[in-house]
């Protein structure tokens, strides 16, 4: 599957996100989540990494932080392992806990921090069970949901050390402005602040994207090329990625395009012109016989199941990313 980001530089800030293998959870009771947090407050103050936020659910997790030094990978790496091994150990398991490797967005702070925040706080809230439940209901729960940062940033007797609250807080003009901030989420209705990620992994302005181009300090090894180059170049001609996908599973584009073509096929051409054509799940479905954003939605979800399951599906997938992604391959951007 496509590979996590890996651009990193001395004061990023990331979004991550890791599912459990199979989407089958990553904590069975109580004590694993709080070894988890354990480990979490361990593994930020070896590496130097700043907690701003972080949400557990049952079969995924998510953390909003920022690297004082250019080690995103290094942390995770660290981190995982350690919960991995801790977690297989109590519960008599062996292998991967985790599908695949975790998700991370870089974020631009000054523009998006606070907004990441509230939506990455809301994820409890946002379960089948209370869709349809008042905007006051589903804020108690948030308020009284033991596995999330939020009761911390909204009362301070309920602050934890291994959170710094301040910058947040400060953006929002302290614990009252946040809190109501929340509300508005919950009365108005919450955007999706991902729908504005650029090159497939950048959550910020075009100046922010910009300024990292110029920037000596970011940081991306050739083994994580497909990332650092979705920063430093263009976006890939949605002509071409269709073409690829065409070419390498060895059937006609007008199979991609039609509502009733390769189920695979247009689900990697939708995952790949997100990534990498810059395109939002509106563009990408008139690209794809007029279908509507949350058709292409559940066209990429059903394409990352099934490469979770069937290795010559991500075979597949991963021959094409090289493709798009090798300098040598002549891909027109």
């Amino acid at each position: 599957m496509a590979r996590s980001l890996r651009v990193q530089f001395p004061g990023a800030t990331y979004h991550i996100t890791c599912r459990g293998n199979e989407r089958k959870p990553i904590f069975i009771d109580d004590d694993d989540r709080r070894q988890f947090l354990t480990l979490l407050k361990t593994s930020a103050e070896t590496y130097q990494v700043v907690l701003y936020a972080y949400v557990l659910m049952t079969n995924h997790f998510h953390l909003l932080v920022q690297t004082r030094q250019a080690n995103l990978a290094e942390f995770m790496r660290h981190f995982n392992i350690c919960y991995t091994g801790w977690f297989n150990s109590r519960h008599g398991r062996c292998g991967h806990l985790y599908q695949g490797r975790y998700k991370a967005f870089l974020v631009e702070a000054d523009a998006y921090l606070l907004e990441v925040s509230r939506y990455l706080h809301l994820n409890p809230v946002r379960v089948e069970k209370l869709r349809s439940a008042s905007f006051r209901l589903r804020y108690r729960y948030a308020l009284t949901y033991r596995w999330s940062s939020l009761p911390g940033y909204l009362d301070e007797n309920r602050a934890v050390e291994a959170i710094y609250y301040r910058l947040i807080l400060a953006m929002s003009n302290d614990r009252q402005g946040y809190r109501d901030y929340i509300l508005d989420g919950l009365q108005q209705g919450l955007r999706n602040p991902f729908e504005d990620v650029k090159r497939g992994l950048i959550l910020g302005s075009e100046d922010f994207v910009s300024r990292l181009k110029q920037d000596k300090n970011v940081v991306g090894s050739r083994r994580e090329q497909p990332s650092y180059r979705q920063l430093t170049e263009s976006n890939v001609a949605a002509e071409t990625i269709l073409s690829l996908v065409a070419e390498v599973l060895g059937i006609e584009s007008e199979r991609i395009r039609s509502r009733q073509g390769n189920g695979i096929a247009r689900g990697i051409a939708s995952e790949l012109l997100y990534r990498y054509g810059g395109l939002k799940q509106g563009e990408i479905g008139q690209l794809l016989g007029g279908i509507d954003y949350s058709s292409v939605s559940r066209l990429r979800s059903r394409l990352k199941q099934r490469i979770g399951r069937d290795s010559d599906a991500r075979q597949c997938y991963e021959t094409i990313e090289e493709k798009l992604c090798d300098p040598k391959s002549n891909v027109k951007i």
